[in-house]
């Protein structure tokens, strides 16, 4: 059990970093949250879809790479150059901080519209696809037998910041409305994205 520990706990840094900044998706679920409307629905739908497309990523090139170190050793490369870009981005992000994030306002609508935002802020965002599939399954593969580790820390990740997004949003109202908050929070993530690249740039 233990040796498991690290991929998972990779995984988990992975994909936290990904999903943790100003989105379109992320803006859906904390408005959500902050009106309280639906968002067991639209979190369950946001973990459901992560579920999906982690699986395809992970079962997919773990697949692809069983038998061919080289490929492996490209993926792994390509992992840690997608981590290092991503990582610069966010600390540019934190050095140029944009505005806060506001909760919208105005009328709450149905829970079938609430529903089908999300799917589409999801599944029609090219990013979700670059994040998911293409780089959290490329930086899986590195772990080989232990890619599948890799996923489950990946999901917890998921579960987690949907969870405290969608439901614990009221408590962010007054700390995510100011700029230097998302500063801080980008900077932190600009640190493990980075480290996470450089690590796997120099094993592969």
């Amino acid at each position: 059990m233990a040796h498991a520990l690290l991929p998972m706990s990779a995984g988990f840094a992975t994909c936290m970093s990904l999903i943790v900044s100003i989105g379109a998706q992320n803006a859906f679920v904390l408005r959500q949250g902050l009106r309280r409307h639906a968002v067991l629905l639209v979190v369950a739908i946001c973990i459901a879809s992560d579920v999906a497309l982690i699986a395809l990523g992970v079962g997919g090139f773990g697949t692809l790479v069983t038998g061919s170190p080289t490929l492996l050793t490209a993926c792994t490369v390509a992992g840690g150059c997608f981590l290092l870009c991503y990582g610069f981005l966010a600390a540019r992000r934190a050095f140029r901080p944009g505005t806060g994030l506001e909760a919208g306002t105005g009328a709450t609508g149905s829970r079938r519209r609430a529903a089908l935002t999300c799917l589409a802020m999801t599944w029609l965002n090219p990013q979700t696809y670059l994040e998911t599939i293409l780089l959290i399954g490329s930086v899986a593969a590195g772990y080989g037998a232990m890619r599948w580790e890799f996923g489950l820390g990946a999901l917890a990740a998921s579960c987690v910041w949907f969870l405290a997004l969608g439901f614990g949003a009221r408590l962010l109202t007054g700390l995510f409305a100011r700029p230097g908050a998302w500063r801080v929070l980008d900077g932190v993530i600009a640190v493990m994205m980075v480290s996470l690249g450089a690590s796997l740039l120099a094993g592969a």
